[in-house]
């Protein structure tokens, strides 16, 4: 192999991001070097590109992107066991160090790139039947929704739950609510192309959040309990309080799109006379990338509607300029080596 790869990089100081040829990386003690087979394009990265989200723990101001990828283990640094040249891997959007979590493509080089180093307890195998680009978007894509479903907004089997934003997380929230068995599932989206996304992902009803009779239409739609428990995948403040307006007495309410914007609640007094709650999110553990991926082998999910395009690596700045655009309305774009 050659000692030069193509990776996406962007200085964080300048904002400027190239494609550009950079040393192949090695691995050090304890690390694996993957050979990348697919990548995800995450409105994350968009926002690194802009310069609205800023690395917190990056040493330097150059980063390759990407902390949704798949691939295959190349070469194994020193000490390394249990992994094997030629394995199918995806690898974890992150890792601890010291108790601090860094996320891949932000912290530290991403999977933007034609190989990537990891270190050994960051990665796991995937099955043969589970196609790169689909394995690629189980971190954050899925892994994201999925932790904030099952663990905290605790969600349960024949109980109502809501996604507001049926963007990219917000699809596979409703899948995952299908999945596990909420009912009814209520999507609550301005975009009419995103309802229809949403029922075809598998919600019960879709409603446009920018009808003034919304509330009243899911409060409806579940006998008038409310939900027990609602999903902000938007990050936007109005939407928080409509889910509020929403929920039913317990009820809780999920954050998982970020917004730099204050946190209201206007009846304040309902709020806590119904004892509901308000409950932050963000990210998954392992343990999560595990289950979706057992859930996947015994045919229990799927994401071939996930991947909406694919590009070559060295068309990065076209998938962000497609994700910016919303151009053709992709749940994730996998940019391919």
């Amino acid at each position: 192999m050659t000692n030069t790869m193509l990776a996406g990089r962007l200085n964080v100081a300048t904002l400027d991001f190239q494609v550009t040829e950079v040393p192949v990386p090695d691995p050090g003690p304890g690390e694996v070097r993957v050979r990348i087979e697919a990548a995800g394009v995450c409105l994350s990265d968009v926002h690194l590109i802009d310069g609205t989200l800023k690395p917190l723990f990056l040493k330097g101001d150059t980063v390759t992107l990407g902390h949704e990828t798949a691939g295959v283990v190349d070469t194994l640094g020193e000490g390394v066991t249990g992994w094997e040249p030629g394995q199918r891997v995806l690898l974890m959007a992150g890792e601890t160090r010291d108790g601090v979590v860094y996320t891949r493509g932000v912290d530290y080089d991403g999977g933007w790139a034609e190989y990537a180093v990891a270190a050994a307890d960051t990665l796991l195998a995937i099955p043969d039947s589970l196609p790169f680009e689909q394995a690629a978007i189980l971190p954050d894509a899925v892994s994201t929704p999925y932790a904030a479903v099952v663990t905290t907004g605790d969600a349960r089997p024949g109980r109502p739950a809501g996604v507001w934003g049926v963007g990219g997380l917000g699809a596979h929230a409703v899948q995952i609510l299908r999945t596990i068995g909420a009912a009814p599932i209520v999507a609550v989206d301005p975009l009419e192309h995103a309802r229809t996304r949403a029922l075809e992902f598998g919600a019960d009803v879709a409603v446009d959040a920018a009808d003034p009779d919304a509330v009243r239409q899911i409060r409806t739609v579940t006998g008038g309990v409310g939900l027990d428990v609602a999903f902000d995948l938007a990050g936007v403040p109005a939407v928080r309080e409509q889910a509020v307006g929403c929920l039913a007495p317990k009820g809780r309410l999920v954050l998982v799109g970020l917004t730099d914007k204050p946190l209201t609640i206007s009846e304040g007094t309902a709020f806590s006379y119904f004892q509901q709650q308000i409950r932050g999110h963000y990210g998954s553990e392992p343990e999560h990338l595990a289950e979706l991926l057992a859930l996947v082998r015994w045919q229990r999910m799927e994401f071939s509607k996930s991947v909406s395009g694919v590009l070559p690596l060295a068309d990065a700045p076209k998938a962000v300029e497609r994700l910016i655009n919303h151009e053709g309305d992709p749940i994730r774009l996998i940019l391919k080596p």
